[in-house]
């Protein structure tokens, strides 16, 4: 009966799977999606999570998807726990000269990493506003402040949800729902960056590269902030980063 969620869209196997595990250690069943093609990967997070004595679901879905994202929050709500923390953590980040940049790929990188986080904001604040309570995150990145060569379909989209956070930090703030926005600077440590980085194991060892865990971290603290000092926007980014 006092069960309450947290529902992470965009869990994919490294920064969204350590905040899905920090909200399960948090005390909340931590409620995965990714769309139905990784339907396997999320089980497996799912039950990893609960393999460590904590409570989690997977829930493949389609963020892009109206109904979708609907029917999603709807079946929380109804067959799991009351929503208390949406975290919108979709990336989408692909670099395309502009000339190369195709309408198809511009329109899908704003659904993944705007429009998406349009759906899961309003769901979430339908839900969240009767209770007078709840904690929204999107997370952002460098190219939510400045867009660099070649990220031309990536900073816009990025552009666009910072502006959304802002708007809708505006609005719920004063319903008692903490709307937050992270801007994660920096590369992470990544299955993907690994590929990359044949220096990782270095940059690791002196924290000059991003911890998922320690992101999540911060996710965890920004749902726990007292609502007399709450932050709206928080950058992350290794203390050997360049500005």
């Amino acid at each position: 009966m006092n069960d309450r969620a947290c529902l992470i869209i965009g869990a994919g196997d490294d920064t969204g799977a350590a905040i899905a595990r920090a909200f399960a250690r948090d005390g909340l069943i931590a409620c995965v999606v990714r769309r139905p093609r990784h339907a396997e990967a999320l089980e497996q997070l799912a039950r990893s999570i609960r393999d460590d004595g904590l409570k989690a679901v997977a829930l493949p879905a389609d963020a892009r998807d109206e109904e979708a994202m609907t029917a999603l929050f709807d079946r929380i709500e109804a067959e799991i726990a009351p929503i208390d923390v949406v975290v919108f953590n979709i990336g989408a980040n692909v670099r395309f000269d502009i000339a190369e940049t195709t309408a198809q790929v511009y329109r899908k990188v704003w659904e993944m990493a705007a429009f998406a986080g349009f759906l899961a904001g309003r769901e979430a604040a339908k839900r969240m506003t009767p209770r007078g309570r709840g904690t929204i995150i999107f997370t952002g990145a460098t190219a939510s402040l400045r867009g660099a060569a070649g990220y031309s379909a990536f900073a816009g989209a990025k552009h666009a949800l910072r502006a959304l956070a802002q708007s809708m930090a505006r609005e719920l703030g004063p319903k008692n729902i903490h709307v937050a926005h992270v801007i994660v600077d920096g590369a992470i440590d990544t299955a993907f960056i690994r590929g990359l980085m044949p220096d990782i194991d270095a940059m690791r060892a002196e924290d000059a590269i991003l911890s998922p865990d320690a992101i999540a971290g911060n996710y965890v603290f920004l749902h726990h902030q007292p609502r007399s000092a709450w932050t709206h926007e928080l950058d992350l980014r290794p203390w050997k980063e360049k500005w």
